[in-house]
């Protein structure tokens, strides 16, 4: 038996010493038995195509990426995926045959955080997107592929939003978009994509928005809910985190290097705990 040199991998950010992402990828290659050497790649914000070159000069087969470099991954990727284009943006590259293939497995991740793990089909429902960004636009197409009965993009800007709903409207779903303050109706899945929990503020999204049968999600997560989930919880709905569609995400990026999907279940218990 001769021993196998592992293929290597990381995520690159600005900050990126924070990311668990090493730690998810280690737990997938030892439950699939894959050979990988996954780690971190703080990139200079000037930097990032320097960085993805000298990767791929050193035989890495691809990388994750994090803030503030998803929109340069995109543009920087020699092919984008489908999910990637209508996301506009990309977190997951692989490097094979002297292509920067692009990918986007945040939305992907969500669904399956929320079908999967939650236990709350997406078809047919109504949903409430606070945000018109990067997240929100890397959502909405595995979002639509579900087959919810409407989809409203919420954002503090209308022309945003507008322009946002713009890309999607081929949709057979009914896809909207409006001001925070022009909020009507309640929903069955609220997701704030905003960045206000990572300043601990709540984005103005009105309690009539939440039901007691509605699921709400925080993109991001803490060691404690977030405003958002504080907030909802009080109006009577459900709470998530971003945590599991982190995982899910990962999952998702190892498949696609890969070709073998890791059960996500037992590595979010031990994460959780």
């Amino acid at each position: 038996m001769t021993d196998t040199i592992p293929d290597k991998y990381c995520v690159i950010g600005n900050p990126v010493a924070h990311s668990k992402s090493p730690q998810i990828h280690a737990a997938f290659a030892a439950q699939t038995g894959q050979q990988i050497d996954y780690g971190r790649r703080l990139a200079p914000l000037d930097g990032f195509a320097d960085v993805v070159r000298d990767l791929i000069s050193k035989g890495y087969r691809g990388a994750n990426v994090t803030v503030p470099f998803k929109l340069e991954a995109a543009a920087l990727a020699t092919r984008l995926e489908e999910r990637a284009r209508a996301a506009g943006a990309v977190n997951t590259l692989r490097f094979a045959d002297g292509e920067i293939v692009g990918d986007n497995t945040d939305g992907p991740g969500l669904v399956a955080d929320i079908v999967r793990n939650a236990g709350v089909a997406l078809a047919g429902k109504r949903i409430l997107l606070l945000g018109a960004g990067g997240a929100a636009r890397g959502v909405m197409l595995p979002f639509l592929q579900q087959g919810p009965s409407a989809i409203v993009v919420a954002n503090r800007t209308h022309k945003t939003a507008d322009a946002l709903v713009a890309d999607f409207q081929d949709q057979v779903t009914r896809v909207q978009a409006c001001n925070f303050e022009d909020i009507a109706g309640s929903f069955d899945i609220v997701v704030n994509a905003t960045s206000a929990s990572l300043s601990r503020e709540l984005p103005p999204v009105p309690p009539s928005a939440f039901t007691h049968g509605t699921l709400a999600l925080d993109m991001m997560y803490g060691d404690a809910p977030t405003p958002f989930m504080a907030f909802a919880a009080k109006q009577g709905a459900a709470t998530r985190d971003g945590f599991g569609m982190l995982v899910e995400q990962a999952a998702e990026a190892f498949a696609i290097w890969r070709g073998v999907r890791p059960d996500t279940r037992e590595l979010l218990t031990t994460l959780r705990a």
